[in-house]
């Protein structure tokens, strides 16, 4: 008998160090869940608390790609890439490459991929047996902890899915263990419309939102963690359907796949139905979390001394227990003495061979709120890194590290500071920045930090302010102005960012055609927007949010890919005034590309880090992009799995994503 899914409930997953950190001990008494049966377990609280710990992603191998760990709750990790702080990469914010930009780089597995029900088995094996425990009675211990844990367990399927929306749109919905026979996974690997399984999302979190409570400690998840996801996923969604309206992307649009199915051949979908329904959720949720919860303060100190005072805002980024902060709705801490670290600061102190993209700094308003090429500005012009912070938006003043600031102040005698040339001609780019614009969010000023393997700072997973973005998102795409509620949501947001809240001013003052070359998000469908308020709450989001890998989700669902043919990020101004710094030390247009350690001054007055050499790099003429790519290709064995012969691929129930083939190793088709 074929094992279509998986062969056991978790399918080899072992269990992981929960959020709040316990001891080795702690843990050798839990019943791993593999072995669970539901007559001996899910019989106490402790045993639901067990279960459900399992499945906060391993602090060692979570990864927003990763096809196992990716759907849970996200954390730092050991490796280099080991942080959402990293997701950014390869996007209009931050330096990096990516297959996704070039078509023939990115092909269809045999194996592998997305189409993967692992933790979806198991966590509806939890849900069914814990409810069905918890109704009649049987389960021991506080009834508010109870609730709580089976609340988790909704969350975390919800979590789950909302990871398969992402990556693959339509998806089979499974609120069940199913017995191990051909006929019965067969069917139940038939794909449901994006639209549905959004909806089935948001119904997880309601049911999550009614069994939890806000009283634990922000190391779990809780109802306003819900409520938070709740108004992610709904704006996601909503968004997706807008923006993608018409094409093979949503359900019956333009080449749609799922059409071309017995099960879905007469499906009824009502775009703006839809849609609107996910832009009302996303405002009730966010309203929920936005009306109760006030931002953290920011008291503009950029703190270079140890005698300067602590800035709150910055702290919450980088200290090592943020649950104190009211803005704060759960975080993930770490601790040396448990053997629970990361790596992050110790490739921040250095660069990490990456760096914020001179589009990105062209985003940020000045303090006045005006753009930087407004009449009355007061920019101070970029031929200089530090000049960028000059009488601007305080989220790049504290978040975006400049030479001569300092690396760390606490823990150590002498201070340390970054290069006063920035250091993009590092040939170990780990010691390096990759365009000369330091990435400072959830860079801490204690030296021990830095240290390979020792860093304690904790990651915020979800904080408020997230919620005050989304509502404003929400009500414009839905009603297409600002209500009272979105007005101050608005106006807090940039005044903790030392901005002038008259957005009013802003919006006035904003050229669509200087911001075409720098944002991504001006662009929808390959069109330039118009609308210079959904602009302008597009930056803000872009702003507010810098650093933590948001960005990629974002341009995903505004589709704001179509219009890159060629594309290049840049870097800092290397070949203004700021040439004098580096002396010699600039190496470019050798006959022997591979000395280049920064692009020509030919191409651009401003460091093009893909553009060092054009020998063996995928990424030297920029980057497009090609409608497939919003979406990943499902193996091919998963098709040959659940074909009736096994081998007759158009015979199985489920359907390629658009624009990609049904055979390994080719690219897309558009």
């Amino acid at each position: 008998m074929k094992k279509i899914f998986v062969k056991s409930f978790l399918g080899g997953l072992a269990l992981t160090l929960p959020m709040a950190l316990v001891s080795c001990n702690d843990y050798l008494d839990v019943t791993p869940p593999s072995e669970v049966s539901p007559e001996s377990y899910f019989l106490s609280a402790t045993q639901l608390k067990s279960y459900v710990d399992a499945y906060y992603a391993n602090y060692s191998n979570w990864s927003s790609t990763d096809v196992s760990n990716g759907g849970m709750i996200p954390s730092h990790y050991g490796s280099q890439n080991g942080s959402p702080y990293h997701d950014d990469q390869a996007t209009d914010n931050e330096q990096g490459t990516n297959n996704r930009y070039v078509k023939d780089a990115w092909t269809v597995g045999q194996t592998g991929g997305y189409w993967n029900f692992n933790n979806i088995y198991a966590l509806n094996y939890f849900i069914n047996h814990a409810k069905e425990n918890y109704d009649a009675g049987r389960i021991s211990g506080a009834d508010g902890d109870i609730k709580q844990y089976i609340g988790e367990g909704y969350f975390l399927r919800a979590l789950e899915y909302f990871f398969r929306l992402k990556n693959l749109g339509d998806f089979p919905i499974i609120t069940e263990t199913l017995s191990d026979d051909q006929a019965t996974l067969t069917k139940a690997s038939q794909r449901r419309p994006r639209n549905e399984v959004a909806r089935f999302i948001i119904a997880n979190l309601d049911t999550a939102i009614t069994y939890m409570n806000n009283a634990v400690a922000k190391t779990r998840i809780s109802k306003n963690a819900a409520l938070l996801l709740k108004s992610r996923v709904a704006l996601y969604e909503g968004t997706w359907e807008k923006y993608h309206a018409g094409t093979a992307l949503v359900p019956n649009g333009s080449g749609w796949p799922g059409a071309g199915k017995d099960y879905l051949a007469n499906y009824s979908y009502d775009a703006n139905t839809e849609i609107k329904f996910f832009f009302s959720q996303a405002m009730d949720a966010a309203a929920q979390v936005a009306d109760q919860l006030s931002l953290t303060s920011n008291n503009q100190v950029d703190r270079q001394k140890a005698s300067d005072a602590t800035n709150p805002y910055y702290n919450m980024f980088a200290s090592h227990d943020p649950s104190g902060y009211n803005e704060v709705i759960m975080c993930r801490l770490y601790s040396s003495s448990a053997g629970v670290t990361h790596h992050l600061n110790h490739y921040l102190y250095s660069g990490g061979n990456t760096g914020y993209t001179k589009q990105f700094e062209k985003a940020f308003l000045m303090q006045n709120g005006l753009p930087y090429y407004a009449e009355g500005s007061g920019y101070a012009g970029d031929d200089y890194v530090a000049d960028t912070k000059k009488n601007r938006d305080w989220r790049w003043r504290l978040f975006m590290k400049a030479p001569g600031d300092v690396k760390a102040v606490d823990n150590i005698s002498n201070p340390e500071y970054f290069p006063e040339v920035p250091y993009i001609y590092a040939y170990d780019m780990r010691a390096g920045t990759s365009t000369g614009y330091v990435r400072g969010k959830g860079h801490s000023l204690d030296y021990n930090d830095q240290v390979l393997g020792q860093d304690q700072t904790a990651f915020v997973v979800y904080r408020a302010g997230e919620a005050y973005l989304n509502y404003i998102e929400a009500e414009y795409e839905l009603n297409g102005k600002i209500d009272s509620k979105a007005d101050g949501y608005w106006k807090a947001i940039r005044t903790r960012a030392g901005v002038d809240p008259d957005y009013t001013k802003t919006i006035a003052a904003t050229d669509m055609a200087k911001e075409a070359d720098n944002d991504w998000g001006a662009y929808s469908h390959g069109k330039l927007l118009m609308d210079k308020t959904l602009f302008n709450i597009r930056r803000e989001r872009r702003c507010e949010l810098i650093g933590e890998g948001f960005r990629k989700d974002d341009l995903y669902r505004w589709r704001a890919l179509d219009q890159l043919n060629g594309y290049q990020l840049e870097g800092c101004k290397i070949f203004g005034p700021m040439k004098d710094l580096f002396g010699s030390l600039l190496i470019y247009d050798q006959t022997d590309q591979s000395k280049n350690n920064v692009s020509s001054p030919s191409l651009s007055e401003y460091l093009r880090p893909n553009q060092k050499t054009s020998v063996n790099n995928l990424y030297y003429n920029g980057f497009f992009f090609y409608q497939a790519h919003y979406l990943q290709p499902i193996a091919v064995q998963n098709f040959l799995n659940t074909a009736e012969d096994g081998s007759t691929i158009s015979t199985s129930p489920i359907y390629q994503n658009p624009g990609w083939p049904t055979v390994a190793g080719n690219p897309c088709e558009d």
